[in-house]
């Protein structure tokens, strides 16, 4: 998850005034909320049984909070912000 091609297009200046901040915004989104879940799995490595599987079964293992966050901010940057920014920049 990159936000640069985002990135060298706002420096192009390929997209319009009012849309530039939105869709740094959202392309931003996924990738911040990603790093929230790292810093949670970090400061709380507890509440990742990955680590210490004492007797956890499969699914204690996969649905883990932090894991959770990682996964849903990924799946937001793919499939809503990637295509929003893309709609933003067919408008103008």
């Amino acid at each position: 998850m990159t936000t640069q091609p985002i990135a060298e297009r706002l420096a192009e200046g390929a997209l319009p005034r009012e849309a530039a901040p939105r869709a740094l915004v959202v392309s931003l989104l996924g990738p911040l909320t990603s790093l929230a879940g790292v810093v949670w799995a970090i400061v709380q490595p507890y509440r990742v049984t990955l680590l210490h599987p004492h007797g956890e079964a499969f699914w204690s293992l996969v649905i883990e909070p932090p894991v959770l966050v990682i996964v849903a901010a990924a799946l937001f940057h793919l499939f809503v912000a990637r295509p929003l920014v893309h709609d933003l920049e067919e408008r103008e």
